[in-house]
């Protein structure tokens, strides 16, 4: 596949709250000509002109872990300047209402109301390559073919979309989906706030030109 012109040199932080792929987030955003640095400094984090906030394992350690490093904060601050963030994969399921796993719910950033709960298939986790369908109009996987594959690990997924926008001058959320088993949120575009359930630092040339794509909003 053949990248669109390399994204300029923004400026974007990975937040490193221990629970996420960092290096492999610094690397593939290197790799598409951001400027990166991996930190938890609240202050660089919060000037930086992209956030990506990387998760994995379960999303109450995550949501702790983001709470003792004070990207609870971060997140909401930056959301409210209008200021970019991303999410992947358990970063993603964290900015949802809250998450259930093995019966305990756990409060999540709720900028997105909804519910983190188990992937109903016949195979779990759902670990390897697959497809979506993208949002009409989206940015973020623009110049992208309907075929393009996106890696994915999780056992867990937002099933429903909850989030009503009855303000017509206000953008509605462009919500992607995948399925395995059943449908599942597999990335949102909603103002400042972009996430993806994959993880496209690890989805070869398709995930370099979805993270070109977002850098080149910044």
């Amino acid at each position: 596949m053949e990248l669109t012109a390399s994204a300029s040199r923004k400026k974007v932080v990975v937040f490193d709250y221990g629970f996420g792929n960092v290096r492999s987030a610094e690397r593939a955003l290197a790799h598409v000509g951001a400027d990166v640095e991996i930190t938890r400094d609240y202050d660089r984090a919060m000037n930086a002109e992209g956030l990506l906030v990387p998760g994995v394992g379960a999303f109450a350690s995550c949501m702790a872990g983001l709470k003792e490093a004070r990207g609870d904060w971060l997140v909401g601050r930056r959301l409210a300047g209008g200021r970019p963030v991303m999410g992947i994969c358990v970063g993603m399921q964290i900015l949802f209402g809250r998450g259930i796993e093995h019966g305990v719910e756990t409060e999540g950033l709720d900028e997105w109301p909804g519910t983190v709960g188990p992937l109903k298939a016949d195979i779990v986790p759902h670990m390897g390559w697959n497809t979506v369908a993208a949002a009409e109009g989206s940015q973020l996987f623009a110049g992208l073919p309907a075929d393009a594959r996106y890696y994915f690990v999780h056992s867990y997924a937002v099933h429903d979309w909850e989030l009503e926008v009855g303000n017509p001058h206000i953008a509605a959320p462009k919500v992607t989906w995948a399925t395995h088993g059943e449908p599942f949120v597999a990335a949102v575009e909603n103002g400042p706030l972009w996430a993806t359930q994959f993880h496209p630092e690890k989805s070869g040339d398709a995930g370099a030109q979805l993270l070109t794509n977002w850098i080149n909003t910044l």
